[in-house]
């Protein structure tokens, strides 16, 4: 399966304020979550630009990453990864990958002697590990203010 993946590195200083201002505008009319239409003008063409609720949601997303100065990088979520690229996604190293793989905690499928993972598996995963990790940092927030470890409720 072809992947149509984008990656932008990250923007320039001069981008980053460029994002940054064209994310405070766009903020204005994105909480709406409708579609958008705008006005597209250059080199003296001007033309209306209809963008779906989902593409405004992306498009301030990706106005946020680059003024904050960082890359992006876009995946569908259809997308079949190989090990070094997932691992990639969920910051940790191939051998670590390929273990949870083994073990059954990521599904996965084998082409010839090598393993594709499905973009939505990878997201799942991670989605679970961070749902597990508030957990156990609510447990532990409790068990602190029950000792009375200085948090005090709210």
């Amino acid at each position: 399966m072809t992947m149509l993946a984008h990656r932008q590195m990250p923007p320039s200083a001069q981008d980053a304020a460029i994002a940054r201002a064209s994310g405070q505008l766009l903020s204005r009319f994105a909480h709406r979550k409708r579609p958008l239409t705008l006005r597209v003008r250059d080199a003296g063409h001007d033309e209306p630009l209809e963008l779906p609720t989902g593409a405004v949601e992306l498009l301030m997303d990706i106005l946020e990453a680059m003024a904050a100065g960082r890359g992006v990088t876009l995946i569908p979520e259809n997308a079949e990864l190989t090990t070094v690229q997932a691992a990639e996604i969920l910051n940790v190293s191939r051998p670590f990958l390929v273990r949870l793989l083994d073990e059954g905690q990521i599904p996965h499928r084998k082409v010839g002697k090598h393993r594709r993972i499905r973009m939505e598996d990878v997201m799942a995963y991670k989605a679970r590990l961070d749902s597990d990790r508030e957990t156990v940092l609510d447990q532990l927030a409790a068990e602190a203010q029950e000792q009375d470890m200085g948090y005090s409720r709210p």
